[in-house]
Parts: structure tokens; sequence; C-alpha cells
């Protein structure tokens, strides 16, 4: 091997680089700076890349990113909008922000902006404006451009290449040295930039063009933001040089990602045939649309080699960058590795670091490592040597090594291994293997091919090899290096300069400390510019350019614009005037942050702590939205200190909210009531009457001072305007509308309409409670007995001990207490009733003390007193207050006590009576159980998150069902601890109510009072009492029977089996895709814990009730967050439900049936949600990801990938997709057979009656209503009670698909057929009375 090389001769020094578009003029150098071609300078007869433009700019200097003119002479510059009257705003009256008199005065003019858009910026929110303005998107400054280029920790060096003067030696045969073309080609473009760190060719070009670079075919515009305005960018030939227009700070590029087609440039770039070979493998792996199994490899291959049609043609696809104020863009490629993948770089620099050769230091071994690789290639092409090379020679081993980086590196450059037997048949006899380089004549494509790579190889390794010895310089400096024949300047002060990023074009840093200020890192990818460049003013001018060409993000922009100011505060220091300024102006514009937005919802009663207990999401519909602010203005109104600021606070928190939605309906009712700014008390005192007038008086007094004062009417007016809302009155209004007063009216409500109930404060959901109670005719009238009692008389009523041990209500006896406020909740229940039958209005207020009653339990009330110090216990006597069954409790809702579900512990508040003995052990296999049993159906699950403390109990618990063969045993029984303490709270529902529950324990508590109220204690027609109203409406009687399997300590089948009373049905609201028989199959047909292990528990019904409560489990439980969450699952149910399958008496051979399809069907529907529900799914898009990963990245090697991988991951998408539809079909072919099963089955017929909606996404608070459906008249039609509102909706929006919404039912109630339970209107008719009179 010869590893020395020639003298160079005058004909070959000199240094070639492909020669680039000829500029038109140089970009000089900024002052302070060095210009791209002085020293280090290089002998080159060519010229760097440079800014290359179309028209002539000038041979000024490149100004600084800010010009350095005094920006206090900007006041003195005339606005460019003055003909369009933008001094003044004229939805806020107040002066524009470049108009120098804002803010105190102070002279110092914010900068203007070219191409802003009066209208636009004031109109930002309507997107059917910014349509018309078609701008083109979020955009970035120069700096930030110049990180996204290439990574700023990496240099990008501009290669000179010069042909060395090498001679063969000796005799050899004939070969053909490297042109002077071919050593030009060797640098893959003019415009290409070697980075040593990715060891990769990166494509950068910048220009000064009216016409943008020819768009690659496969380049969508409809994808991606519009273009700028090509006439406005074609006024100014770059924003850096216009010295004129300080509208124009800096550049201001936006991002058009693979849209420009490298291989249409001038001149062209194209990717070498090696590259093109491996760009066709990517390509074969991304061929996700042709099967494997329909076509040989034999067919791929011709389909992967085969020219595409003419016309088709793509080259490199390069990233562009376009400023939208001047004709300047720049485009760019991604890194293109080198013929050697970046890895085997390092792992060969690496080995031979970790391997020098005897008498090398590390940084020399790996020097003369890649010198003989170099030499290798230069023998090679330039003396013809096309000897083998001994792998295991001394002086290959010592200067190369052979590893299995070596063999990857020989293999890409094409050298090839052969073996041979040196010394055959003598003991010396050994197999020595050699590498064999490839053929580079250039007389075949596959030689001129193999040229092209090794000169490629060889002008990298150089590259590579002078940034090296540059970097070790120290390490190097007894090492005698050979000569190199390419050269390398940096390029990034080149490129900086050019587009306007370089450091000396830049003025002051902002803060310091804001460089690495964490909070402030996404700020500086949002406003497109870099923390190191930031000053003042660019900051300003990368605001209101983002602004400008973006005004769809406008909230945004100016969120992260104050956060800058807002974090130079908190951390010590003073914002700039120009910040402080900017801030005031755009807030006097009505700008606002993020923050602002949440704090304006709150004003309007939205959030978890807000009077509404509503999430503002954006399913809430406009008129929801306008109706809160009517309310939160109102509130304001009754605060007589704050009214005026409140009631600014609301108007301003609707424009916010308006104006965040984009809604022109909102935003017209804002203008409109915006200037009526008039509070009440102003509004009285303006015509000079009291607030306790009535509107007849009003009306004459605003009539007397219009005449006196006409030109002072628009202030009377609305002064009147203002009245009328506070007092809601209809008359003024329509005075105000029509000019004539109607006379004393009422809003015109049908009289056969059921009435509204006004909310209290957060009680949407006892409003719904009530109107429901208000529908069942048979409560309703057991009400009505209760109207007008005596609550003194109540009061100093006795109950002696005999009397309080007659009767129990859920299993225990009750205090005197609780009947007493059982009585007095009936009696305002049944005057609220009254009003809802004979009332005029359109709602009915129910009283305060009605709600507390409903919303607080006695049990609360107790520790309430006791922790006040005391009670009144008076007529309580030791008897009354002691318990005997079992009680409903917080700490204990394990379910059943035949077994604990499992599915219970996934959910919260899962209320449960909690047992009051054990199970006995086993009698001849059966098990004797408590009488006294908590009931299972009595589980109530909640739509919140709190636990339960309702001290509801059951009603009267029936007698459990004897079982066979079962011994009289004394069963102790056991008391459930006592509750703790619990600690006072300070919410607004305590302070009002004291403390309260959720809709079931609301529920509960009503009925337990109901029936308590209704209890006779004078000793007659007792049987009347053990058949109360609420217990023939609401209860029914199930049997539960569990059945463990035999096991080593219990050989034979264990079956426990009891009956008890339920209330309401459980469905578990987990997953999509179910309808309401799933839901209810899971439930009577489920797998429990028992005793440590699993047993299948099954229940059927035994009695129905004629109202049937199905509660559907809407809390769930994330085991990954430890919190709850409400599902917003759709769970389809119809008009009717046929309760038959789920009878005690039910066919057992359909039910076996029956149970073999769900539980087929269970699975395939576990199967599906794995595959499209589950934490990594929806599969096939997984997969595609992966995918599209493998093909994509070039610069890591993955060795596990290869070509059959990359074909099997290619069609498992389609695998995956097909199994979940194949799974689809079964689980519509297993249900349509699981209904088949049950079609005949038809005698216990359910109709549904009314439906609760919770809508939010949280389940601890949001807003309730229900629907009632118009039984008997009309039972197509529905009632929608939604507080003080009831309006006429149809079955289709009762029935409707859910899916996306946040709105689900989460309670159905089922009545009988053909049973009269249910009377939904109830209103008193005049034309009754006339009728009796005829």
């Amino acid at each position: 091997m010869d590893n020395t090389s020639g003298s160079n001769s005058n004909n070959n020094n000199k240094s070639m680089r492909r020669q680039p578009t000829p500029p038109d003029t140089e970009v000089s150098k900024a002052p302070g700076t060095v210009a791209p071609d002085t020293p280090p300078t290089y002998d080159t007869v060519f010229r760097e890349p440079q800014l290359v433009s179309e028209d002539t700019i000038g041979n000024d200097q490149v100004p600084a990113l800010i010009p350095a003119d005094d920006h206090q002479a900007w006041s003195a510059i005339e606005p460019k909008w003055t003909d369009d009257n933008w001094s003044k705003n004229d939805a806020w009256g107040e002066p524009m922000p470049w108009d120098s008199s804002w803010a105190g005065g102070t002279t110092h003019k914010v900068m203007d902006l070219d191409a802003r858009d009066q209208e636009e910026e004031t109109n930002w929110w309507d997107a059917e404006l910014r349509e018309t303005r078609n701008r083109p998107g979020s955009g970035m400054l120069p700096p930030f451009v110049a990180e996204l280029l290439h990574n700023p920790e990496h240099s990008l060096f501009s290669v000179s290449v010069t042909a060395p003067d090498l001679k063969p030696i000796g005799d050899v045969s004939p070969f053909t040295p490297p042109s002077h073309d071919e050593i030009l080609r060797a640098v893959p473009h003019a415009n290409t930039y070697y980075c040593r760190r990715h060891h990769s060719w990166v494509f950068l070009q910048w220009k000064t063009s009216t016409i943008l670079p020819p768009f690659a075919k496969s380049f969508d515009s409809k994808q991606h933001p519009p273009l700028p305005d090509q006439d406005r960018r074609k006024r100014s030939v770059s924003c850096a040089e216009d010295s004129f227009d300080k509208s124009k700070k800096t550049h201001h590029f936006h991002f058009y990602p693979k849209a420009v087609d490298s291989s249409q440039l001038n001149p062209p770039f194209h990717r070498a045939p090696w590259e093109v070979t491996a760009q066709r493998k990517q390509k074969r792996r991304k061929i996700t649309s042709l099967s494997l199994d329909d076509s040989s490899a034999k067919d791929l291959d011709v389909i992967m080699n085969e020219d595409p049609p003419e016309g088709h043609v793509e080259g490199e696809l390069l990233d562009l960058y376009v400023c939208c104020q001047c004709s300047v863009y720049c485009i760019a490629s991604e890194a293109m590795p080198g013929v050697i993948a970046s890895r085997y770089v390092e792992d060969f620099t690496k080995y031979r670091y970790e391997h020098p050769a005897i008498g090398r230091l590390p940084d020399e071994s790996v020097v003369s490592g890649w010198e003989t690789l170099n030499t290798i290639i230069e023998n090679k092409l330039w003396k013809g040597k096309n000897g083998q090379l001994p792998i295991f020679g001394k002086a290959f081993q010592n200067k190369i090594g052979w590893s299995p980086t070596t063999d990857v590196i020989f293999k890409q450059l094409g050298f090839n291994i052969v073996s041979r037997t040196e010394a055959p048949g003598t003991p010396e006899e050994r197999m020595v293997e050699f590498l064999t380089p490839p053929n580079s004549e250039p007389d075949s494509p596959e030689g001129q091919e193999a040229r092209l790579k090794l000169l490629r190889f060889w002008v990298e390794t150089n590259a590579y090899l002078v940034d090296y010895r540059r970097r070790f310089a120290t390490a190097l400096k007894n090492y005698v290096p050979h000569p190199l024949h390419v050269k390398i300047d940096s390029a990034r002060e080149m490129y900086q300069q050019a587009i306007g990023a370089h450091p000396d074009q830049s003025k002051e840093v902002l803060l310091c400390s804001l460089v690495e200020y964490v909070p402030l890192l996404e700020t500086w990818k949002v406003l497109g510019i870099t923390p190191t460049t930031c000053s003042p003013d660019i900051l300003i001018f990368a605001y209101m350019a983002q602004c400008r060409c973006d005004p769809a993000n406008t909230i945004l922009y100016f969120t992260h614009f104050y956060a800058v100011v807002a974090a130079i505060q908190s951390l010590g220091g003073v914002p700039p005037q120009e910040l402080q300024t900017l801030v005031l102006e755009e807030r006097s514009r009505g700008r606002f942050t993020e923050e602002d937005l949440q704090n304006a919802a709150g004003v309007l009663g939205f959030g978890k702590d807000g009077a509404l207990r509503l999430e503002l999401e954006d399913d809430i519909e406009d008129d929801f939205l306008a109706e809160a602010w009517r309310t939160a203005v109102k509130s304001a109104w009754r605060d007589a200190k704050d009214c005026t600021q409140l009631q600014r606070d609301a108007n301003e928190a609707f424009r916010v909210i308006a104006q965040s939605r984009g809604s022109k309906k909102l935003m017209k009712l804002w203008s409109e009531s915006s200037k009526n700014q008039m509070d009440p008390s102003r509004a009285y005192s303006v015509l000079e009457v009291s607030a306790d007038v009535d509107d007849e008086l009003v009306l004459t007094v605003f009539m007397m001072r219009v005449e006196e004062q006409p030109h002072q009417s628009d202030k009377w007016r609305e002064a009147l305007r203002t009245i009328a809302e506070v007092r809601d009155s209809s008359r003024l209004r329509h005075f105000l509308d029509e000019g004539k007063d109607p006379g004393d009216i009422v809003t015109p409500t049908r009289a056969d309409l059921p009435r509204g109930l006004n909310q209290l404060g957060n009680t949407c959901y006892l409003n719904s409670l009530l109107q429901y109670f208000y529908t069942i005719k048979e409560l309703r009238e057991a009400v009505a007995s209760m109207a007008n009692i005596d609550i003194k008389a109540l009061e100093d009523e006795k109950y002696s001990e005999d009397d309080l041990k007659r009767h129990r209500v859920g299993g225990r006896l009750i205090t005197r207490r609780e009947i007493l406020r059982s009585k007095k909740f009936v009696s305002q229940l049944a005057d609220l009733f009254w009003q809802l039958q004979y009332c005029e209005n359109q709602a009915v207020t129910p009283t305060i003390d009605l709600a507390k009653l409903a919303l607080v339990t006695s049990r609360d009330e107790e520790e309430e007193e006791a922790d006040r110090g005391g009670t009144d216990s008076s007529n309580d006597t030791d008897a009354t207050l002691v318990e005997d069954g079992p009680v409903r409790s917080s700490y204990d809702s394990n379910g059943s006590v035949l077994g604990k579900r499992p599915r219970d512990e996934q959910r919260i508040d899962m209320d449960v009576d909690a047992p009051t003995s054990p199970i006995m052990e086993e009698k001849n296999g059966y098990v004797m159980v408590s009488r006294q049993s908590p009931s299972r159906g009595s589980k109530s699950p909640r739509l919140n998150g709190e636990s339960s403390s309702s001290t509801m109990p059951l009603p009267s618990q029936i007698p459990d069902v004897e079982m066979a063969n079962q011994e009289n045993s004394q069963v102790e029984e056991k008391k459930p601890p006592p509750l703790p303490t619990r600690k006072p709270t300070h919410s607004d529902s305590v302070m009002m109510f004291g403390k309260q529950h959720d809709v079931s324990e609301c529920m509960d508590n009503c009925m337990f009072q109901i029936e308590i109220a209704l209890l006779k204690f004078d000793g007659l027609n007792d049987s009347d009492n053990q058949s109360s109203v609420v217990k023939r409406l609401f209860y029914g009687k199930l049997r539960q029977r569990l059945t463990q399997v035999p096991a080593q300590r219990r050989p034979r089948t264990s079956i426990h089996e009891k009956e008890d009373l339920f209330s309401h049905l459980p469905v578990n609201v987990a997953d999509n895709g179910i309808d309401i028989y799933d839901g209810l199959s899971g439930y009577f047909d489920d797998v429990v814990d028992y005793e440590g292990e699993k047993a299948r528990m099954e229940v059927s019904l035994v009695d129905l009730p004629p109202l049937l409560q199905i509660q559907l489990q809407r809390v769930q439980f994330n085991r990954e967050t430890l919190q709850p969450y409400k599902s917003q699952a759709y769970v389809k149910f119809g008009e009717t439900i046929y309760m038959d399958r789920f009878l005690d008496t039910a066919d057992p051979g359909k039910r076996t049936r029956s149970k073999e399809i769900q539980t087929e069907l269970n699975a395939q529907r576990e199967r599906l949600r794995l595959l499209t529900q589950d934490k990594h799914a929806p599969f096939p898009a997984s997969l595609r990801s992966t995918l599209d990963f493998f093909t994509k990245q070039e610069t890591l090697m993955l060795t596990d990938v290869d070509d059959e991988l990359v074909a099997n991951l290619t069609g498992e998408p389609e695998i995956v997709e097909a199994e979940i539809v194949g799974l689809k079909d079964t689980i519509s072919k297993l249900k349509e057979e699981l209904e088949n099963v049950w079609k005949d089955d038809t005698s216990v017929a359910y109709e549904l009656t009314s439906v609760f909606i919770h809508r939010g996404s949280s389940p601890s608070f949001g807003h309730y209503f229900f629907y009632s459906r118009h039984l008997p008249e009309q039972p197509d039609n529905w009632f929608k009670y939604n507080d003080h509102q009831v309006t006429e909706v149809s079955k289709n929006e009762v029935l409707a698909d859910t899916t996306g919404s946040t709105a689900n039912p989460y309670l159905l109630v089922f009545a009988k057929k053909d049973r009269d339970i249910v009377r939904t209107v109830n209103r008193f008719d005049p034309m009754s009375f006339e009728d009796i009179d005829t």
C-alpha cells in the first residue's frame, strides 16, 4: 500500500466546487462582522453561494435586525392608515395604539406594521371575515428560522475540492483518472453544505425573487395555510434593505414543509444513483396498499424498478420559508446521509481511539486510520491500483484494523471479501481473506456509480479530517499529517446574515434571565423568536406580525406576549416602557389572555365552584350563555355596594367568551347591550323615581321626561331599559319595543303547559326530582293530603314508645324528630304541588325550607347541631333512638352480604347498606342468612365523586326466603362503627342548606321522608302502613343466587340464596356499543369475590314494581390517574323494555342459551375494545405510525428492521382492520341472535316515562335536567324540564344518540304498560267550573 502522494502541479492546483447560480449582487458584511469571503480563505475560482437576487438590491451594508436609527424618531413618521380613519376605535371609543396621545400622554409611539387591516384586527374572532383576507398563518423571525434550518449546535461547512496531483507508479493496467467534472460532482450541489456531526449534507438556498421556486406536484396547498400575498411581496426587495420603511423591522417567514421540487431548480439537484436505490427501498417499505398475497416478489420488483410515468418524477422535496413582507425566501433540506452512515463513522473513530497503533496517541491513531482509508481511495482512482488488500496483514491491522464497523464501511464502498488458500498441501497451509476493490471504470453504469460513490466518500473523509485536525490541533501537534485536498469554510455566518439572523444584527437581549426561563420555552415557539436575540422592539414586532398574519390566534399570541412581561416582573425586573405601553394599548382594544377567558367563565357562573356548576365547553349553546350572562348582570344589580363594577365585569366576561367562541350572535347581543351601561340605581336616579313604584308610574315619569327634554330621549330610554331588565317586566319591554303601553300584561304561558321551577342555587337536580315526583299520579295525590297541616300542632304532638315501635322504615325504628321533619317536608311539597297545578306564571319558586329538608338528611342535621354543642331531643326516648336494623352508611359499600362485585371497586360512591351479620356456616350445602341483611337492590351509584353519608334506610324489610334443611340459629348482630366527626365546610351550598348530597341520595332522602310522613300512629289501618305508597310504586323483589365451584376444602358445590327488595337496577356504563338489555344482563349474571374466591352471582326478579328505575352508572375510576371520571358512553334504549328474560319464572332453556350467547358476545366486545379503545389503541393507526417511522427515518441504522419485518408490518394494519370489521359483524349477528331468543317474550312490558340528564364532563358537578313523556294523552311527545323553562320536544331528541356529547342520561324510569301510573300534565282547567255551572 502506497501512502505517499505526488507533488502538486499548476494544472491541478485549483479548488473546485460546483458553480451556483451567479448572483447579481454580493451580500456585504454588517459592521463588526467578518464577510463570508474573508479569512480563513482558500484558493478557489468559484464564489460561495450567497443571497441571489433577480433584482438589483444595491451595495449597502447588511442592516441590523432593528434599524440603527433612534426609535424615538418613529413618532415623526406619518401613520400609514390616516386615510382609513384608524385614529379612533369605534368599538371602544378609545385612541388606537399608534395614537401617541394615549397611555398618559407619552410621546413614545409603538411601531406600526406593514399590511395591517383595521377591520380584521378589530374583528379577529370573525371566521367569515378572516376567510376573505386569506392570511398565511403563523410565522417566525430569522433567528428562529436559522435554528430550524439546521441544528444550531452543529456546524455547516462549505466544501471546496482541489484535485490531487497523483501519478501512477510503475506499470499499471490502463485506467481513467477522475475528470474535472467528476470531481466537481463529488460535492452534491453548489448549495449543499457538509455537517460533520451528522456526517451528512444539507441543501440550503436563499434568494430574493418575485417568483417562488417550483412547487412539487405532491405538495397539496389545501393542506397548508395560504401563501403570502405575492403582490405585496413584490413591492419590497428585502425587509433588511428597505431603510425607508420602518414598518418592516425584519423578515417574517412562513413555513411550508416538503413544498419544493429540487429537480426543477436551476441548477437542479438530484440524489446520487445509490441514494436513489436506497429511496426505492424505502418506497418499497412504504407500500401498504399492495397485498403480498396478491402479487409475487417478481411482480413487486417490476413495479418498484419501472420508470415513473412522464411528468411524475420528483427530486428531493425541500422545505420552503417565505417572507410575507418582501421577495426573500429560503429553501432547505433535511440532513442527507453521506456514503457511510454517521453511526459507523463514529464507531470507526471510537474504535481507532480505543485501539491506537503502537507508538501512536489516540487522536493520532484516529487521523491515521481515516487517512489510510483516504489513501486507499486515492490509490484506486488516481494511481490505478486494483490489487487486493489483505485484511489480516500487519499494515492493514495496524492502521485500520478489522471490526464489524470496518466490514460495513468497505461493503458500503463496494469492496468484496474473497478468500484463497496459501501454501496448499504444506504445514503452513492457511485460508487468507482479501478485500477486492470495485470496478470504477466509467465504461459502464455500474462503474460510473461506483466511481462517484468513491469520490463522494473521498470528499466526505477529507472534510471530516480537516475538521478533526482543527478541533484536536493540540493533541496532533507532533503528528505529521498527509496532505488533504478539501478545504472547508463555516457557512453559519453566511446564511445567518443572508436571512437577517446574524447575532451582530440583533439588539440588546431583553433580559438575560429569560434565556433559560423554563415557563417561557413554549412562548418563544409560539411567537417565532429566540430568547437570545429578543429585544423589546423585536418582541413587539413578532407579536404584532403574528396577529397580522394569523388573526384567529390573536388571544394565544397576546397570552404569550403578556407572559414575557409578567416573567420580567416575577424575576424582579422592570418591563421596558415599550412593552408596558403595548400591553395597555392592547388591553384598551379588548385583548385578553387565556387566563382572562377562564376568569370570565367563572364570572358567568361556569366552573366547578360556579353557580352553574358546569364547565364552559364548546357544546354549550349560545342561548344558554346569553342566559348565564343576563343572570350574572341581574345578580350584580342586587349588590348595592359593588353593583356597577360587577355589572361591568359581567359584560366584559360575556364579550370575552363571545369572541373566544367566534359567535356573531353573541357579539351582536353584547354590542347592542354595551350601549346600555346603566345600573339600576343610576336608572332610577336618572328618571327620579324610587325603586318601589309600579310599572305604570315608571312609564308616566318616563313620558314626562321625554316630553320635557326630548334631546335626552336616548338617556331616558336607557334608564327605562335597565329598569325593565332588573324587574323582568314584560310591560316595560313591550313599551320599549312597540312604543305603546300594553297595560298590565303577563307573559303568555299556555294553561296546559307544566310549570317550571326556579333555581335556588345549585339545585337543578332537586328541581328535576321534584318535577318527576309531580308526574306520578298516586304519589301526587298522597302528598296532596298533607297540604295546609298545622305545624304547631305537629310540634306539640306526642308519641309514646309503643307508637314509635309500631313502625319501621328501612329496617329500623324512627325518631320523633324524623317524623316531625318528614311531615314538614311533605307539607311543603304539597304546597309546591298545589302551585304547580294552579300557578299562572311560567315557573314556581320552591321554598328554602323545602330545599333544605330535601337536600339535608336528619343525620346531618344532628351532626351539625352536635358540632354546635347540643341538640333538641326532648321527645326522643332511648327506645326511639335505638336502631335494630341496618343503617345506610358511607364506610361500607362492598355490596350485598352475598358477595362483593369486583366492578364495585372501580366505582366511587356505591351507596350500599352495611351488612349487619356474617353468613353462617354451611348446613347441608345451604347457608343461613340473617333476615336483616341489607338489600342488594339498594345500591345507589353516584354521579359525583363524594362518598355517601345518607341516613336514608331501606323500607321495611320482608323476610328472607327460608332455605331447605336450614337450622334455627341465633345470629349476633354487629352494629356498624360510628361515623367519624365531620369537619365543618364553608361552601356556598353548605351555607344555605347545610351538608348536601347527590341526586340519588336526595331521592332516597325524599322517599324516606314521604314514607314516614304518611304513616299512621293511631293504631288504625295498620295494614295500609305495611304497604305504603313508596313501597307500592318503587320497590320490587329480587332473588340472589351465589354459586361457588367445588374446591379442595369444599368438595360440594356451594349455593347461597336470598330474596331482597330493590328500588332501582344499576347498569355499568364503561364502554360504547351496548344497549339497555346488555347493561342489565351484566347485573343479573356476574362474577363476584366471595370468601377470597370467584363465585357466580345470578339475580332474577320475583316481583316488579309499577315504576322501574334503571340507574346508569357513569362514574368510573381511572387506575392510572387514580381519579374518578364520567363515562360519556352512549347506551341505547327505546320507548319500551320487556323484562320477561330477567324474571325468576323465565324459560330455563332460553336462559341457558341466552347466557351462552351473552358470554360469547361479551368476549367479542372485549376484543373489539382492546383493538379500538385500549391504552395503545386504535392499533391500525399505531401500526401505521410504526411503519412510517421505519420507512422514513434515514439517520438510525436499525439492524433488526429488515424487509421481512417491514413487509409483515405493511400488511398488519389491514389484518387488524379486517379483524375489527369481522368483530363488528360477529357482534351484530350475536346480538341479533340473542334478541331472537326472547322475541316472543313480551308479556312484561314497561314504557319509558322519564329520562334524567346530566350535562358536563366532570363527575363532580354539572347541569341536570330531565325529560317526561306526555302521558297518557300524547305519548309521542315529551316535555323538557330545564329549571324554570318547560318546553315541548319530540321523542327523537330524547332517544337521540349522545355519542360525542357531554349531556347523557343517568336515570331511566319505565312504567308498567297499560297502568295509569304517570299523568304528566296536572293543571287546573278553569273551563271545568263553567261546565259545572251549565
